[in-house]
């Protein structure tokens, strides 16, 4: 077997080349868009170099023949909770059904990261957000895809674990039919806030971005402090994704809720992009972008996903997630524009946003698993991620 490094346009090609061979056999597969997995690697286009370092590797057989491909990063805002060791990640690992192969390329990942003073190794995961590519998936194969989410096939869990990765935390997806009612509650509690001066829930308008870029900067920063990940974002870097969104979003599935005028909780869903990237075969260019406004146009998308929610603190455990999912139901259900939700993945050490996904009444329908690799666990013993502490 041959390891190279990618250093160059052609095994950079056959690093996404990988990918398409690995899952070409199952028919569910949405193959990513390739300019979308190059740029994860682009030190111009990713503001995650800011604070680490990628390396990344393909595997062929004696014959030349593409059998394998991993990444390994360095972040140094990769903080999870409890964790007081130095750890890297691991990503875009895919790889034939040879425990021997698999071995060579988490080999390279762990010696590049022991050089650069790691001490672990999770993954696979994203140089990047946690709303893509994050997890391996073990349940869920005989459904396409949701845009960003992993695919691989059902041996990659006996390739990691045989190579002594360990589950980390579980990543659940729930899913439910856009028209089924809602528990009682939500109208319930819709009613109460309903009756309430000061309280509101609205969708987005397309034409005022700015202010509800500065509502989302709001409402995440505070929502997600507790978390302990120093993850906070500004107005401007939400303008940024918004206006890349701009295309395909839909401002009927993006809501904010407000007290005083003042935004307290935020439900933010897109159209499922997969819907229409599984027609492209990777590519993006201006036939494809055309191609996409007008299956926008025709309404030929009828699944849409969860991207991220949050409420601040202070009105945590009031309600208002319901007041605000059920103001938008009023909207969305029953109109035939969507058939379909699917939630973003919650983790098991989140159980309060699994607990929101349940008392919708959806169903799960996916599970990854984000696994850890301890490179000497007698000075470092492996412990699963702790449960969310809330205030």
């Amino acid at each position: 077997m041959q390891l190279i490094e990618v250093t160059n346009a052609a095994t950079a090609v056959d690093f996404i080349k990988v990918n398409v061979l690995m899952n070409q056999s199952n028919p569910n597969y949405v193959r990513p868009l390739d300019n979308e997995v190059d740029e994860v690697f682009d030190k111009a286009k990713n503001k995650h170099y800011k604070y680490g370092e990628t390396k990344r590797w393909i595997l062929k057989d004696n014959n030349g023949k593409l059998i394998g491909r991993v990444a390994a990063f360095t972040h140094s805002k990769y903080i999870n909770k409890g964790t007081e060791f130095s750890t890297g990640c691991v990503g875009f690992f895919d790889c034939i059904n040879d425990q021997i192969a698999a071995n060579l390329l988490f080999d390279a990942a762990k010696q590049w990261l022991q050089s650069q003073g790691m001490e672990a190794m999770d993954g696979p995961i994203n140089f990047g957000d946690r709303d893509k590519w994050w997890g391996l998936m073990v349940e869920g194969f005989d459904k396409t895809p949701i845009y960003g989410m992993p695919f691989n096939p059902s041996y990659y869990a006996q390739l990691m674990e045989g190579y002594g990765f360990q589950n980390y935390y579980n990543q659940y997806y729930y899913a439910m039919n856009v028209d089924d009612p809602l528990p009682a509650r939500f109208p319930e509690r819709h009613a109460k806030f309903a009756a309430k001066p000061g309280y509101a829930a609205r969708h987005i308008s397309i034409k005022n971005l700015e202010k509800h870029a500065q509502e989302f900067a709001t409402v995440y920063n505070a929502a997600w402090a507790q978390h302990g990940e120093a993850k906070e974002i500004t107005a401007e870097q939400v303008m940024k994704l918004f206006k890349k969104m701009k295309p395909i979003m839909d401002e009927r599935l993006i809501w904010f809720a407000y007290y005083k005028e003042e935004p307290i909780a935020m439900w933010i869903n897109i159209p499922d992009l997969n819907e229409y990237f599984k027609h492209f075969n990777g590519k993006f260019g201006l036939i494809e972008k055309l191609r996409l406004l007008w299956m926008k146009k025709k309404g030929m998308c009828k699944k849409f996903t969860g991207v991220a929610f949050g409420i601040v603190p202070k009105f945590q455990a009031l309600g208002i997630d319901s007041f605000m999912i059920y103001e938008g139901s009023l909207l969305i259900q029953f109109k035939g524009w969507y058939h379909t939700y699917e939630m973003g993945w919650a983790a098991d050490w989140n159980p309060k946003m699994l607990n929101i996904y349940k008392s919708l009444g959806g169903s799960q329908s996916r599970r990854m698993v984000t696994y850890r690799y301890i490179f000497d666990t007698n000075r470092n013993p492996f412990e699963r991620h702790p449960v969310m502490e809330y205030n």
